[in-house]
């Protein structure tokens, strides 16, 4: 019987079936833990948008940024030590330049930005995933200590995937984000 008030609930108030966060996570507490977690990982993916873009100097050297003609993929596929070095190195080279850049800058502004302002985080998470699967498998082995690794299975790029997709998955988007208002328009679907 309670099933059935909340889904009468729901039809009533005009949420059309949509979930959101409270009823996924109790605590007020988790719930603003969650929203602070999304917005940290949010904006981890749009400052190297913005350091790519104009070459600010810190990952991307200044000077090199996309707009000034550098390449946002060339570095990283085919510079870095633990890449090219890696047994799929001569793979993922075939990946810098060009429909890669465009591609990898879209994917980091849409997943921060998503995750920035809690709309969109399911899409951006599963898009964000896949992206810390590839960047992982450009340093396989990751296990080299020569090479600065600490640990011969997981790095980051786990962690992060992972919290992406909790975050998605928690509606963290509804706590301090566009969550609520955006779910009340696409429904609980990969859009939301």
């Amino acid at each position: 019987m309670t099933a059935t008030t909340r889904t009468t609930d729901r039809v009533n108030d005009g949420r059309r079936g949509v979930i959101f966060q409270e009823e996924v996570v109790t605590s007020p507490i988790a719930r603003y833990l969650l929203a602070a977690l999304r917005i940290v990982l949010g904006w981890t993916f749009l400052w190297p948008f913005i350091d790519k873009l104009f070459g600010l100097g810190y990952a991307t050297e200044a000077g090199r940024g996309w707009l000034d003609g550098g390449s946002p993929t060339t570095g990283f596929l085919t510079k870095n030590p633990v890449v090219v070095e890696g047994p799929l190195g001569g793979f993922f080279a075939n990946f810098a330049g060009g429909f890669w850049d465009w591609l990898f800058m879209f994917a980091l502004a849409g997943i921060g930005i998503a995750f920035l302002f809690g709309g969109g985080l399911k899409i951006a998470a599963w898009g964000g995933a896949l992206l810390m699967a590839l960047m992982y498998l450009a340093e396989l082995p990751i296990g080299r200590p020569d090479m600065g690794f600490t640990n011969p299975i997981t790095d980051s790029h786990w962690i992060e995937g992972i919290a992406l997709l909790a975050l998605a998955y928690t509606y963290s988007g509804d706590t301090l984000g566009l969550g609520k208002w955006w779910g009340k328009i696409v429904g609980n679907g990969i859009l939301r």
